[in-house]
């Protein structure tokens, strides 16, 4: 039976360094954002990038906030 870490459902403490890299990813994700949601035409195909967009940018705070065994970053 797999067995969370204590901190799953905590928000885990984030440095300034982290604060700083978190803050430029995610104003690069919105402006990636709004040039797709200019220049695409609508569909199920620019719904799925969008929503693969928003999954990408989930993973790149993580991987900014963790060590690639999973455990945060202190």
């Amino acid at each position: 039976m797999m067995t969370l870490s204590p901190l799953a459902f905590e928000r885990m403490p984030i440095s300034d360094d982290q604060e700083a890299k978190l803050f430029i990813l995610r104003e690069a994700a919105k402006e990636y954002a709004h040039l797709l949601e200019v220049h695409l035409p609508e569909g199920p195909d620019k719904t799925y990038i969008m929503r693969k967009l928003r999954d990408i940018s989930m993973w790149a705070n993580t991987c900014v906030l963790r060590h690639s065994d999973g455990r945060p970053r202190e």
